[in-house]
């Protein structure tokens, strides 16, 4: 019943896609997720001319030229593969930059009846988004190492522990804009299920190259619909 109640929300959140202040927030976070995922890009290719020489003498082989440009060929494979656990991060900091803009735009067309909310200061907002930007990076570089060891299980230990995280940031800063966050974080300990269940379901399109773009719009809007739902359980 949770799990068909979440998709219920997703498909609220869908169908609000065309929505001009949804779309003002996705052509945003296109520009931010590519701009982010350049800049390591750029940076790695930096640092591998720094340390890959263009011509190499190997033993019984002889002299290897070209190496520096067959490694950045490779490099830009590599970093395919890796922009699906960067995007988990970069998608994490682009709804707390947007989160106001989303969540207003659905509260205005489905719950029209509740009073404004004060929004959540600018500085606190940049400085909780950058904050979990780097707890993201960090546990998902650390399990790297892990999934080498985890076999058929790496799909879902990566979405059960990105959907851990992310469920945990969205309802908080979405419920924390009606409730404070200490109202937020006791909310989230009564639901702590459903919401890691609405994380995964975020974070399994997350991992899918140009979908994974609106997945962050789509995220902050389907725990809104969640937080609201849940609210009037309460």
């Amino acid at each position: 019943m949770g799990l068909r109640m979440i998709f219920g929300d997703f498909a609220k959140a869908l169908a609000q896609l065309g929505d001009p202040r949804f779309l003002r927030v996705v052509l945003l976070g296109i520009a931010l997720s590519l701009a982010l995922l350049t800049g390591v890009y750029a940076l790695f290719l930096w640092g591998l001319d720094i340390l890959v020489p263009d011509d190499l003498g190997l033993p019984f082989i002889g002299e290897v030229q070209g190496l520096s440009s067959l490694v950045s060929w490779a490099s830009a494979l590599l970093m395919l593969g890796l922009s699906v656990f960067l995007m988990i991060p970069v998608a994490a900091l682009i709804s707390g930059l947007y989160l106001e803009d989303v969540a207003d735009a659905v509260e205005d067309r489905h719950y029209p009846h509740l009073p404004p909310v004060t929004p959540l200061p600018l500085a606190q907002s940049l400085v909780q988004a950058v904050n979990f930007f780097g707890v993201l990076v960090a546990v998902n570089f650390f399990a790297l190492f892990l999934f080498l060891f985890a076999g058929p299980l790496v799909p879902l230990l990566f979405y059960g522990l990105n959907g851990w995280l992310l469920g945990r940031e969205y309802f908080t800063l979405v419920a924390a804009r009606r409730l404070g966050f200490d109202g937020a974080k006791a909310m989230r300990r009564v639901y702590s299920g459903r919401i890691w269940l609405a994380g995964c379901l975020m974070a399994m399109p997350l991992s899918v190259p140009l979908l994974n773009l609106i997945i962050p719009v789509l995220g902050v809007a389907t725990f809104t619909h969640l937080f609201h739902r849940l609210w009037r359980q309460s």
